[in-house]
């Protein structure tokens, strides 16, 4: 008899494509519109906001967001991207949004940091370039989530 979660089971390989290309869309929209708002205009803002040399950040974080994005869309180097995107977020949170509190300051910053940890810790998903280039392996539907090890009694 097959169990309720068979189906769900199978759309397992999905889920970080899912991921990547939700949080990449949303990255690269971020960095363009540093790029629109002008970097300059983006690294006077991070001065005032006390964030260590404003307007290489400024570049940096811009640049990043454009680049990881299509890398995250891509399934290139996701790990890497996530945890470098991470702290990026963390870096935000701690000079720009802590003061304002959860709600309406770093709510946000949260869930795109659950997001991309998830892509740490699962990797990105059987539907990849990491994966094709053979640089991940690909957790199958039929797989379990943990692998256990069997005692012999």
């Amino acid at each position: 008899m097959p169990r309720p979660t068979t189906f769900l089971d199978a759309l397992r390989p999905y889920a970080p494509l899912l991921v990547r290309v939700a949080l990449g869309f949303l990255l690269i929209a971020h960095g363009i519109d540093k790029f629109d708002t002008g970097l300059d205009n983006v690294g006077g803002a991070f001065e005032g906001w006390g964030v260590p040399l404003p307007d290489i950040s400024a570049t940096f974080v811009a640049v990043f967001e454009v680049v990881g994005g299509i890398a995250l869309i891509m399934g290139i180097g996701t790990r890497y991207v996530a945890l470098g995107m991470i702290g990026i977020l963390i870096g935000a949170m701690v000079f720009v949004k802590f003061e304002m509190g959860v709600l309406g300051g770093y709510e946000t910053d949260i869930a795109y940091i659950a997001g991309l940890a998830s892509l740490v810790a699962t990797g990105p998903g059987a539907i990849s370039a990491d994966t094709a280039l053979g640089l991940e392996r690909a957790a199958t539907a039929s797989e379990p989530m943990v692998q256990r090890e069997r005692i012999d009694a």
